[in-house]
């Protein structure tokens, strides 16, 4: 692996994971593309979430809402080393 790529991938470390996003949905058969086009979720939302990025606790809530689950089926928080 390139320095470059090395530094840019410790400079990006998220703490805050939507993997557990990504699993409620395939639990549920929800797409997002189904977000975006049923609920309402934005695009841009959805990128920043790919992406790692934030989203307001307005946005985790409708999550919460139209998923029908907790808080932790949507993010986890990954302690640094």
């Amino acid at each position: 692996m390139s320095i470059v790529k090395y530094l840019i991938i410790l400079y990006n470390f998220i703490m805050i994971s939507y993997e557990p996003l990504f699993k409620t949905l395939k639990e549920k058969n929800i797409t997002t593309y189904t977000l975006i086009y049923k609920y309402g979720i934005s695009s841009a939302t959805i990128n920043r979430i790919k992406n790692g990025g934030g989203i307001t606790t307005t946005k985790l809530n409708d999550l919460c809402n139209i998923l029908d689950c907790k808080i932790e089926d949507i993010i986890e928080y990954i302690k640094e080393n």
